[in-house]
């Protein structure tokens, strides 16, 4: 994952109160996010990728549960725009490449 410089020019740099309990789908587009879905093994929760244009693109594990998506999604989000989060609970951990 690379680290968005700055968030998209319409977009100011949110909250942590903002990323962890606005609605998922709502959060995501203000923030230009878009989503695929695709079958992963199974330790893999999700990934993000910053597009030369600045937005991003996340990938969405195939059925995961939900609530797995939202904190992931989440803690993606907040690290692409260098936005402290508290620590996720285990087992989950953020890998930048």
């Amino acid at each position: 994952m690379r680290l968005a410089p700055h968030p998209g020019p319409l977009n100011a740099v949110p909250t942590p109160d903002r990323i962890l309990n606005a609605p998922l789908p709502q959060l995501l587009a203000e923030h230009n996010v878009d989503v695929v879905e695709i079958e992963v093994a199974p330790g893999f929760t999700g990934g993000t990728f910053q597009r030369r244009d600045g937005s991003l693109l996340f990938v969405r594990p195939a059925g995961r549960p939900v609530a797995e998506w939202e904190i992931t999604a989440r803690a993606l989000l907040g690290r692409a725009l260098r936005v402290a989060l508290p620590p996720l609970p285990a087992p989950f951990e953020v890998t930048e490449l």
